[in-house]
């Protein structure tokens, strides 16, 4: 067995499901410090942070990663327990096998295999490890971010664990997230008999025109990195469950993934300039979960795609698809963010599982890129 594949068990049998860290970063922190790291735990309500360091001089490289997974729905429906490491047909299964303690495991041995190689290699490396990632993310790595930036610790690179390969390992890197904002609009109408519609306001009625032409605005355009900014409505309630009353009032909950080429303020003004078009009574709250990033073709994104066309003989395409990551923080104080790990198909599903014969294939190409920045 492979040492990488060695510490992927054991990082598995951990079950540290959100926001529950369990010791992973203990494990991590047992490695690095003989290493040459110096570890710091970093606690923020229920949530673990590991930062580790090695070097004071730069460039700074960070691998960046979540010990934490997402429940494991209903065990019973999983082939083999999802907290005990299980081999079948040349996969590894458990939860957080792909997403992303896999990953973690490739960053520990490819740094430890790189300081072997190479003890007194130029530049620094770090480690930003959460255990807040699959939760809210107020507790996590946005706190580490803080702390850094007030420490005036400046990040050059980062190399994000995520698992972004799509259809064959190595084929996709993600140099960039879309943000993500949600609004909670309530339409606010007169409560009255169905029967006299005359002495009532239907706010459904008054609010579909507006939410028609909310559905139909073209928000932007593609790009070369981007799809155009999606409006999409996920939840309308109204009414009080009997068939004869109209309601009062109509709530609508719902959310922009929206690119570079938007702000969160220029969306919101134009949602109200629509809204208040039609002359609605309403109120509406906005929640931001995260801006945009971009990192362009540079640095980074040459040295991991070179180290995966290396290991792998595929030239990987850049992508901003997807949902949110960790990676929103970390742009806030660091230039160049890339995410790159293994296929995303089983993340988050039962039986989640890695291919065996993409494991150490991810080392190699954590190694290679760290190769290619500070030799």
């Amino acid at each position: 067995m492979s040492k990488t594949l060695a510490l992927t068990e054991q990082l598995i049998a951990l079950a540290s499901v959100t926001p529950f860290d369990l010791g992973c970063q203990q494990r991590l922190a047992d490695i690095l410090t003989p290493l040459g790291f110096v570890c710091e735990t970093i606690e923020s309500g229920s949530v673990t942070n590991l930062w580790a360091r090695r070097g004071t001089t730069a460039p700074l490289i960070v691998f960046a990663g979540h010990t934490d997974v997402v429940p494991t729905g209903p065990e019973t429906q999983w082939t083999s327990n999802p907290f005990v490491p299980t081999h079948r047909d040349g996969k590894l299964y458990g939860r957080g096998a792909a997403d992303m303690k896999c990953s973690i495991a490739a960053m520990a041995v490819a740094v430890e295999e790189f300081i072997q190689q190479h003890p007194n290699h130029p530049g620094s490396i770090g480690f930003l490890i959460t255990s807040d990632e699959e939760g809210p993310a107020i507790d996590g790595t946005v706190v580490v971010c803080n702390l850094l930036k007030q420490r005036g610790e400046q990040l050059d690179y980062c190399l994000v664990g995520e698992p972004t390969s799509a259809h064959q390992f190595g084929d996709t890197i993600k140099n960039g997230r879309r943000g993500t904002m949600s609004g909670k609009l309530t339409v606010h109408g007169v409560q009255g008999h169905i029967a006299y519609p005359q002495l009532a306001k239907n706010p459904i009625h008054l609010a579909a025109p507006a939410l028609t032409e909310l559905t139909q605005e073209v928000w932007d355009e593609a790009n070369e990195y981007y799809l155009p900014t999606s409006f999409q409505i996920s939840n309308i309630h109204g009414g009080t469950g009997a068939s004869n009353i109209i309601p009062g009032n109509v709530v609508i909950d719902f959310n922009f993934r929206f690119s570079t080429a938007s702000t969160a303020t220029h969306l919101q003004e134009r949602v109200h300039a629509i809204l208040d078009k039609h002359a609605l009574h309403y109120d509406l709250k906005w929640t931001i979960g995260g801006l945009p990033f971009l990192t362009p073709k540079g640095v980074l994104s040459n040295a991991l795609s070179d180290a995966i066309l290396s290991e792998t003989g595929l030239t990987t395409e850049l992508s901003t698809t997807g949902g949110t990551s960790d990676g929103r923080f970390i742009a806030q104080i660091c230039p160049q963010v890339i995410e790159f790990g293994p296929l995303n198909a089983s993340i988050h599903k039962i039986d989640e599982h890695i291919a065996l014969s993409d494991i150490d294939p991810l080392k190699n190409i954590y190694r290679k890129t760290l190769e290619n920045i500070l030799l």
